[in-house]
């Protein structure tokens, strides 16, 4: 390894061991930053933008979305050996890689219609040839840097510093990521009429590349014992010893044959997929029934001041209890949420949508952060968080169009928000009715 990467997998460029504060805290607030900065890679980053690529790209809405498809299933298969680059490399290469590769696509983007113009004069093609190839790509780079790479690394750094706060200090991350998250089309749509579409993309390819690009390459720090520290910021001559440091790890191939793992993936999967169809059809889904697009958009506040208080109260909670609970009440949760989707011109149906998605969001939260780590150990976190990982970006993909299709062949998004209960059911009843050994209480050695 070289000089630079030794560096990059040790206490550099400052003790971080031996500052007068547990430097997880530190870890816990670029953490959050990291999920942050993913926004440009996350769904309602690049939904914002939407109308301007449509107008500069030469592209229809269907064109847009299908790239959109494209380039998100693609970055799917390459988040298992994303994951397996996290547990040979570390979370700080890899957050450092992955922030300067979402800035120079960001970058990329906001020439595509200028590169695309190029080469339809050379070639005598269309415009948009050219430009739905290219910005294909640059979905793919934005969805495997961002909404991949960035956050795995993002969550699963934090996950080692923590044992037995770790669901509190998870769910307090998860507000103000909710929070980041609820107001960030706001952001991003002033970001656009300020500086215009072009300018809003460099200005986030800026913080993110040149600013937290360089936090993640002086603050992170791989684990605590790379800083010569214990978990939870134990003294070295105590004799407590955290859960992780007793409990086997398992191996990518051991948990691919674990039915449990895949019950856990699938629900929370379920979450993007639904999440990420609302989010795109938002607008359309709410003039369906008859409600403004003002409503539309209104929802996710409500929406993310449920999901807020249910994170981080059953984050506290998660410390003392199973997790086991925590899947049947989200799985019962999206069924509500699914039920008030699709009777949404109720005013019945609007709050049953807000509520259970709302709680559903919050306690997918507490899953996607704990489960794994819980259920597996943390030697090989990064490989199974991107297993699972590939999953969820693969639902995400494939919500909208789900939606859309029910939309063009039936007439309405209501008839798919019905026929998604129907996996949700039975991920239900296999919820409830599936043993999971390795599920036990934090510190106990009792199911």
């Amino acid at each position: 390894m070289t000089s630079l990467g030794n560096k990059l997998n040790a206490d550099w460029p400052f003790a971080a061991g031996k500052q007068p504060y547990f430097y997880g805290w530190v870890i816990a607030v670029v953490s959050t930053l990291g999920f942050l900065m993913s926004i440009p890679g996350q769904t309602m980053g690049m939904a914002v933008f939407a109308d301007e690529f449509i107008a500069a790209f030469d592209l229809s809405r269907t064109e847009l979305a299908t790239a959109y498809l494209i380039g998100t299933m693609g970055s799917a298969f390459f988040l298992t050996r994303a994951g397996r680059w996290y547990d040979m490399l570390g979370a700080r290469v890899l957050m450092v890689a992955a922030s300067l590769g979402l800035a120079v696509t960001l970058l990329i983007i906001g020439v595509v219609d200028w590169v695309s113009s190029q080469l339809a004069v050379v070639s005598g093609l269309d415009l948009s040839v050219f430009s739905f190839v290219l910005i294909t790509l640059c979905y793919f780079g934005v969805r495997f840097t961002g909404q991949g790479v960035l956050t795995s690394a993002s969550r699963n750094v934090l996950l080692v510093w923590f044992e037995r706060r770790r669901g509190l200090v998870s769910g307090v991350r998860g507000v103000f990521v909710s929070l980041g998250f609820s107001i960030a089309p706001i952001v991003l749509a002033l970001l656009i009429d300020t500086f215009g579409w072009r300018g809003g993309l460099w200005v986030m390819a800026a913080a993110v590349g040149l600013g937290f690009g360089a936090i993640a390459l002086l603050m992170v720090r791989d684990s605590p014992s790379v800083c010569g520290l214990k978990v939870d910021g134990l003294r070295s001559d105590s004799t407590d010893q955290a859960v992780d440091e007793v409990q086997p790890s398992q191996g990518l191939a051991e948990v691919r044959r674990n039915p449990v793992f895949w019950m856990y993936s699938l629900a929370l999967s379920m979450h993007a997929m639904f999440g990420t169809a609302v989010t795109f059809h938002i607008a359309a889904i709410f003039a369906e029934v008859g409600r403004s697009r003002t409503e539309a958009f209104a929802y996710f506040v409500p929406s993310a001041i449920v999901s807020v208080c249910v994170n981080l109260s059953a984050s506290a909670l998660s410390d003392y209890t199973r997790l086991k609970p925590f899947l049947v009440v989200m799985l019962c949760a999206f069924l509500l949420g699914a039920y008030g989707l699709a009777t949404l011109e109720q005013t019945s149906g609007y709050w049953m949508l807000v509520l259970g998605f709302g709680a559903g969001g919050g306690l997918w939260g507490v899953l996607s952060n704990l489960v794994f780590v819980r259920q597996f150990g943390i030697l090989h976190l990064g490989e199974i968080s991107g297993l699972n990982t590939s999953i969820t970006v693969l639902s995400s993909a494939i919500g909208p169009v789900v939606f859309s299709l029910a939309n063009d062949f039936v007439g309405d998004f209501r008839s798919a928000a019905l026929a998604c209960m129907v996996p949700l059911a039975g991920l239900l009843v296999a919820s409830v009715l599936l043993q999971q050994p390795l599920d036990k209480k934090p510190n106990s050695q009792t199911a």
